[in-house]
């Protein structure tokens, strides 16, 4: 007897539904960072469906949602003292590491997810500290992990080598922009938009195909090599 497989190429979030061109993995994993804390209603959106882990702060913004992570990763030294006694009132799984570390919690919990196999959407990791950031989106980008970093304010979806996604807009976005994550991203072709590319090369030390504009509800970006980051402004916080 022939047993069929399932496969899934597509994932949801509150603003975009995405097509990928390859299988992902079949369970969804939501991390909760300590970085810009996402909407209460956004991360119940997000949660649903999705297995949910906190990384230190994230704990505060799952508290605030009234929705408790199956795990706490951190060290404990930016998370309020409430949050963390309401984890533990819950009996959350707590994996706490020392302060001074190499390694950052984030980096920590992608490690740990990525031993889970599963699509990650890592959210509380944007609009704080640059370094951070930065950290944060070379070391996914540069993982095993299919995910991506999202909050109602911004989105980033990476690509590796050969592949392609296709973005159904449920929101429209004020800026797309396409940055590499290594020297060189070549063979990138994006299409529904203002200013398509076709077969482009791509460097960090010219970082160009940035503030794109979609020009209707769905937008495809493809991929020959390299890893590229493709970022999606949904929020723009306007300057004083």
């Amino acid at each position: 007897m022939q047993v069929k497989t399932t496969e899934k190429n597509t994932i949801s979030l509150p603003e975009v539904h995405v097509s990928y061109s390859a299988p992902l993995p079949l369970g969804e994993l939501l991390l909760a960072g300590g970085g810009r804390a996402p909407a209460p209603d956004w991360l119940r959106q997000a949660a649903s469906g999705r297995q949910l882990w906190c990384i230190d702060r994230g704990i505060d913004c799952c508290h605030r949602a009234g929705l408790v992570p199956l795990r706490l990763i951190g060290d404990g030294d930016s998370a309020t003292e409430q949050s963390w006694q309401w984890a533990e009132e819950n009996k959350v799984p707590i994996e706490k590491f020392p302060v001074k570390k190499d390694y950052t919690d984030t980096q920590l919990a992608l490690e740990m997810a990525a031993a889970e196999q599963k699509y990650v959407v890592l959210t509380g990791a944007m609009g704080g500290r640059f370094d951070h950031a930065y950290s944060t989106i070379f070391s996914f980008g540069h993982s095993n992990i299919q995910g991506c970093i999202a909050d109602e304010q911004e989105t980033v979806f990476f690509l590796r080598g050969k592949e392609k996604i296709t973005l159904t807009l449920k929101r429209h976005p004020k800026a797309i922009s396409l940055l590499p994550l290594t020297a060189a991203a070549s063979g990138v072709t994006i299409q529904g938009v203002c200013w398509p590319l076709q077969e482009a090369v791509l460097t960090q030390g010219l970082p160009y195909a940035v503030s794109n504009e979609a020009a209707g509800e769905k937008i495809s970006i493809a991929l020959d090599n390299g890893i590229l980051a493709v970022y999606i402004c949904w929020q723009e916080n306007k300057l004083a």
